[in-house]
C-alpha cells in the first residue's frame, strides 16, 4: 500500500481501479471493458496495444474524463477524474484537429486564449513549443500549408503549451505513411526526453510499441482485460537499428503472443 500512496503524490500518477464500461449496442448491452486496473508511474512512457475493439480508446477517453466509466474508478495524482481537466491531462487524437482558419501559432495559442492567458504570455509559449516540435518559422502558415506530419506537430505543441502533467495520445500517427509515422515517432521521443511529461499512447502497430515504450500493456478482446505488463527495457535514445536486434523482435514476439492467444 506504501507504493500505491507514494505514487498517487506524484505529479503525473494515472491509476485505474477495477473500471467496467458497458454500452448500449444495436442487440443490447456490450460490455466494453471488465475490472482494468492499472497503474502509470510519473515521467513514464506507457503504450497500450491489444485487437481492434478492445477498448483501448475508451479506456483513454476515461482517463482523460471524456467518457465515465460504469464502475470503477480513474484518478490522477490521487484525485478522481470526473471529467476534463487540462491543467492536468492533454489529449491528441488520431485526426489533428486544426482550425483551417487560424495559423499554426494561433492553433497553439487558443487553448490558451480560452483560459485568458495574457497575449504576450501566450505568443511566447506558442513559439516555444513549435520550436520544439521543429516548426519554427512555420509560425504563420496555415493548416492547407502543412504536411500531415506538420499538423500532428502542431497537434502535439498545443497539447504540450498547456503543460499538462499527463499526455494522452489516440493512435496519433495511424493516418500518416510508414515514413512519416517513424520520423514522428522519433520526434516525440525527443520532445519526451526534455519535458518527461507521463505519456500513455495508443497504438495498433506492435513495432512503434517497443520502439516507443517503457512498458507496453497487452489489452485482451472485448471484453479488454490487462493481458500482460511488459517492461521494454531497451536502452534510450531509441534507434532505428534497435529494431533488427533480437531483443526488440523478442519483445513484439512476446506482444504477439499474447493477442493471438487470447483471441
Amino acid at each position: 500500500m506504501a507504493d500505491v500512496i507514494a505514487l498517487r503524490e506524484r505529479a503525473g500518477a494515472i491509476e485505474v481501479r477495477g473500471v467496467e464500461h458497458v454500452y448500449a449496442g444495436a442487440a443490447g448491452e456490450v460490455q466494453a471493458l471488465a475490472g482494468v486496473s492499472l497503474a502509470v508511474e510519473p515521467g513514464r512512457f506507457t503504450v497500450i496495444v491489444g485487437p481492434s475493439g478492445c477498448g483501448k480508446s475508451s479506456l483513454l477517453m476515461m482517463m482523460a474524463g471524456l467518457r465515465r466509466p460504469t464502475r470503477g474508478s480513474i484518478l490522477c495524482d490521487g484525485q478522481p477524474v470526473s471529467g476534463p481537466d487540462p491543467d492536468r491531462i492533454g489529449v491528441m487524437f488520431q485526426d489533428a484537429s486544426l482550425f483551417p482558419w487560424l495559423t499554426a501559432a494561433d492553433n497553439v495559442e487558443f487553448p490558451l486564449a480560452i483560459r485568458h492567458m495574457p497575449k504576450e504570455e501566450r505568443r511566447r509559449r506558442a513559439a516555444e513549443m513549435l520550436r520544439l516540435v521543429g516548426l519554427e518559422g512555420f509560425e504563420a502558415r496555415y493548416p492547407h500549408e502543412l504536411s500531415g506530419g506538420m499538423k500532428q506537430r502542431v497537434s502535439i505543441a498545443r497539447g504540450l503549451a498547456q503543460d499538462p502533467p499527463v499526455l494522452l495520445m489516440d493512435e496519433p500517427f495511424a493516418a500518416l505513411d510508414e515514413q512519416t509515422r517513424m520520423t514522428m515517432g522519433a520526434e516525440l521521443l525527443r520532445i519526451w526526453s526534455q519535458t518527461r511529461k507521463t505519456v500513455v499512447f495508443v497504438t495498433h502497430s506492435l513495432t512503434e510499441a517497443v520502439y516507443l515504450a517503457d512498458e507496453v500493456l497487452v489489452m485482451s478482446p472485448r471484453p479488454g482485460r490487462i493481458l500482460d505488463r511488459i517492461e521494454v527495457g531497451l536502452p534510450r535514445p531509441r534507434t532505428y537499428e534497435m529494431m533488427a536486434t533480437d531483443a526488440f523482435g523478442r519483445l513484439r514476439d512476446r506482444i504477439w503472443r499474447q493477442i493471438q492467444t487470447a483471441a
